[in-house]
């Protein structure tokens, strides 16, 4: 492992909640711990003819900890990113504020998720693809289908109907 940077005991792989981290044996006089796993954003390819609409730079292929996407080779003078393909959008309305649409997204597992695209003041989310139908029994403007049938998203309404 080599030896401390600070207090030049050795270095020990530790475990915590988190995962395992190299850290010194001469804890707790000395506290320094870095990752075990390096989750460094790499560059895969830079991208010929696109250039960063902030900083002009031109845009690569990064590969970060949360999977593939398009970053600017200025970083970390500029911070522009783009996700690799883009967000598809749905034709409804979000329910919660009224004026954003609800766009397909997805987590850093690959599951897609269907979220209101005026993020982060609205932070309305759906895991099942929506239908813009209002709900019978509560009114809610959103139907999802769920299981070959359409359900209300509501927790409290337990509206269904096969389709």
């Amino acid at each position: 492992m080599g030896d401390c940077p600070e207090c030049g005991k050795p270095l020990h792989v530790k475990h915590s909640k988190s995962g395992p981290f190299v850290g010194c044996s001469g804890y707790p006089s000395c506290t320094f711990v870095k990752p075990l796993h390096d989750t460094q954003t790499t560059l895969l390819k830079t991208i010929d003819g696109t250039h960063c609409p902030e900083c002009a730079s031109a845009l690569a292929i990064k590969k970060g900890r949360y999977g593939m996407f398009i970053g600017c080779t200025g970083f970390p003078d500029c911070h522009y990113i783009a996700p690799l393909k883009p967000q598809e959008e749905t034709a409804v309305t979000c329910p919660k504020c009224q004026t954003g649409k609800l766009v397909s997204r997805t987590n850093k597992y690959g599951k897609q998720f269907f979220a209101c695209d005026h993020y982060p003041h609205c932070r309305y989310v759906l895991n099942f693809p929506p239908v813009e139908s209002p709900c019978p029994a509560c009114g809610w403007s959103v139907l999802i289908k769920k299981k070959g049938a359409l359900h209300c998203p509501q927790p409290e309404c337990d509206y269904k109907q096969s389709e």
